[in-house]
């Protein structure tokens, strides 16, 4: 049993921000609560963490998940904070010199990750969630709904690790450990799962929400990933590497009208359908 506790503000400071929660360091130094924004469902939240408690459990590295929480309106969890910790994100942007360094690292955790089996009983299939999340939900028009879930009906089983929001603000390291983060969206499936939205961001992404998420330039981003990508492929093979994107774009198109809902409450302007919709064929 998880019970919601409430904490008193006055007893944090504010010390991020992402796409869907606010950050805050309790005053002793040992937790960190990440508050949901206003709209995100309580039951939202709580899903999330308990994913985040299995997570933890299955001894991948995370932080460890501590207890439900609000602050009166907004709900979260709490949990250990990682002294020192900076994100690889944050690490690109401090130290511009360490790119090619971070990128591989990342790449090498990453195919670890999504060499992993998962426990398929606690955790989600990602393919069903899509599924559902076009099922369920009057979120995009009819023939985008028809040729995503099309194509999500011919998505291969499988039964490894995904992150669920992988990128390079979602893994920490204090110099000792390294520590996935954010792994409210955890589950099961191909790994294109993971791959096909950071492949977006690196190539689709505005400068503006890249320096506000992620503290660097669009332009930075997109060397990440042109480094990341081959070491992740284990090639350098350029129509290996563009075929590879290529088959990416189409889970792109899939999650992202997901992701949007899940961030923003809302659906994506209509003019992003008919640029989308091209990648399913």
């Amino acid at each position: 049993m998880h019970d919601v506790q409430r904490i008193n503000l006055d007893d944090y400071i504010q010390t991020g921000e992402g796409g869907t929660s606010v950050a805050y360091t309790h005053k002793n130094g040992k937790t960190l609560a990440k508050l949901y924004k206003p709209g995100f469902e309580a039951d939202k939240a709580r899903e999330e963490f308990l994913t985040a408690r299995t997570v933890f459990g299955l001894g991948i590295p995370t932080p460890e998940p501590l207890r439900l929480v609000t602050d009166g309106e907004r709900t979260g969890g709490e949990y250990e904070l990682i002294k020192g910790k900076r994100s690889f994100a944050r690490i690109i942007s401090q130290e511009p010199e360490r790119l090619e360094e971070i990128s591989l690292t990342f790449a090498r955790l990453a195919k670890e990750l999504h060499s992993r089996e998962a426990d398929v009983s606690s955790l989600g299939s990602m393919k069903e969630r899509m599924r559902r999340f076009y099922v369920e939900k009057d979120m995009v028009p009819e023939d985008y709904k028809q040729k995503a879930l099309s194509f999500i009906d011919q998505v291969p089983e499988a039964t490894t690790c995904v992150h669920g929001d992988l990128q390079i603000g979602n893994i920490i390291t204090d110099g000792q450990r390294t520590l996935w983060i954010d792994v409210g969206e955890f589950g099961y499936g191909v790994p294109e799962w993971d791959l096909g939205m950071f492949w977006t961001m690196a190539h689709r992404m505005s400068n503006q929400r890249s320096e506000f998420l992620f503290h660097i330039t669009h332009e930075t981003f997109l060397a990440h990933w042109n480094i990341f990508f081959p070491a992740y492929l284990g090639t350098t093979d350029p129509q290996r590497i563009a075929e590879a994107e290529h088959r990416l774009a189409a889970f792109a198109s899939a999650k992202i009208p997901y992701m949007y809902d899940l961030v923003d409450q809302a659906r994506l302007p209509e003019p992003a359908f008919q640029s989308l919709i091209k990648a399913f064929g």
